[in-house]
């Protein structure tokens, strides 16, 4: 009776690591690929308005990246993004990109990010979330990190924008190559689906 007891008690221990790990990507230690995508809402945007995922209802893809002020990676990725939207997420497009800062320094600022965002020209929401809570639900680790969202809000690409923090280096276009394939209703492969991403590691704040 007890042998039997013990091996229930280790079979259930097997199935919820089992799970723990399937919880999880391969880069990312919260969440997975056709995850449903964590939803955010009220975050107030360098426009001066409120932002939530629910405002984007029309777009067939929306792309998520957690970025900031400060990280010279995220900087140097500034104009990628800004040429990325240009092509993808137009006002008439099926695509949206939102940029969202967790950082919390004082670079970082909503104040800082109104001038950065003006003096880049970004035509995209660039929103900030101070409880960091936005970051923390994507498993955001670095800046800048990509999330890519299907029609139905699941997690469909997760990583980096492409291959190389040098513009002048890159060889492949992660991002667009997911974007494409997912308007194309394309099922991306375990590869192409998740990249490692490339930035600056998150500073979060620890919870009390």
């Amino acid at each position: 009776m007890v042998r039997t007891f013990s091996l229930a008690l280790a079979a259930i221990a097997l199935l919820v690591s089992a799970n723990s790990v399937q919880a999880q990507g391969k880069f990312n230690k919260k969440i997975k690929i056709n995850d449903p995508a964590p939803m955010y809402s009220n975050l107030p945007g360098v426009d001066g308005k409120m932002h939530s995922l629910a405002d984007l209802s029309n777009k067939d893809v929306v792309v998520v990246v957690i970025t900031c002020n400060h990280c010279p990676v995220a900087v140097a990725y500034e104009d990628r993004i800004i040429n990325f939207t240009k092509k993808y997420a137009g006002p008439n497009s099926k695509v949206a990109l939102v940029a969202i800062s967790v950082d919390l320094g004082e670079e970082d600022n909503l104040e800082n990010m109104k001038k950065r965002a003006k003096k880049k020209g970004f035509t995209f929401p660039y929103l900030q979330d101070p409880s960091q809570k936005i970051g923390r639900e994507y498993g955001a680790s670095v800046t800048p990190q990509f999330f890519v969202l299907d029609r139905e809000r699941k997690i469909a690409y997760m990583g980096a924008m492409d291959d190389s923090p040098d513009g002048e280096k890159v060889t492949d276009k992660y991002l667009e190559k997911a974007v494409d394939a997912i308007l194309q209703g394309k099922k991306l492969s375990e590869k192409e689906a998740e990249t490692m991403p490339l930035g600056c590691g998150i500073d979060y704040a620890k919870k009390p």
